[in-house]
């Protein structure tokens, strides 16, 4: 066997392996670590237009304290969750190619699918995690002078919208965790950009911003 077939076995093994203990971990909390209240608070929470409102707030909180920086950061926010997306969706979906969960047929009859639907496309990397996880660390690293600490919570949504995702049957645990360190990494790149080539203005703890 040549060297570059060895190779190419042992990754097929680690594969298996890997797919092997996601699917395990998808079908314990899809079907195990469930509850009537869960069942109906995910579908919802996991929804796009539920955020409508958390998405319009930040946008009047940046135009009444930021100032003249309120519009770029308003438009490298939507650079973040465009990146992010695209990133995903467009490129290491159709690459990877893998299937999702609510596609699988060996699957049919064990898993349970709380959507009306299953989801169009494939599922690596999960463009929820992606996007959600490249939003907060660009929240984060960008309005920490303000938020300080407290800007941790929004890692804390995103991680619950992303595990809705497996919960709802439209994901594997896999594509939420890789999906959530390449947003990481993507709102990293943005915000660092933001901080070091605009940022925003500074905020005394003795005079509060404005209130909305």
């Amino acid at each position: 066997m040549s060297h570059d077939l060895l190779l190419l076995s042992t990754f097929q093994k680690i594969w298996q392996q890997l797919n092997q203990w996601d699917t395990e971990l998808f079908l314990q909390i899809n079907t195990r670590w469930t509850n009537g209240f869960l069942d109906s608070v995910f579908p919802w929470w996991r929804d796009a237009n539920t955020w409508i409102p958390l998405y319009l707030f930040l946008i009047v909180f940046a135009l009444m304290n930021f100032k003249q920086k309120a519009l770029p950061w308003i438009l490298f926010a939507v650079i973040t969750v465009v990146l992010t997306d695209q990133v995903s969706s467009t490129l290491l979906k159709n690459w990877v190619a893998r299937p999702r969960p609510c596609q699988e047929g060996a699957l049919l009859g064990q898993m349970r699918l709380l959507l009306s639907g299953c989801s169009g496309g494939y599922s690596f990397t999960s463009s929820h995690a992606t996007n959600h996880f490249g939003f907060a660390m660009y929240v984060y690293m960008t309005l920490f002078p303000i938020l300080k600490k407290w800007g941790k919570v929004f890692f804390i949504w995103a991680a619950t919208i992303s595990y809705g995702q497996v919960y709802v049957g439209v994901h594997y645990p896999i594509d939420i965790l890789c999906g959530g360190l390449l947003g990481c990494v993507l709102g990293y790149v943005t915000a660092r950009f933001f901080n070091k080539q605009i940022g925003l203005p500074s905020f005394d703890e003795n005079q509060p911003t404005a209130a909305i």
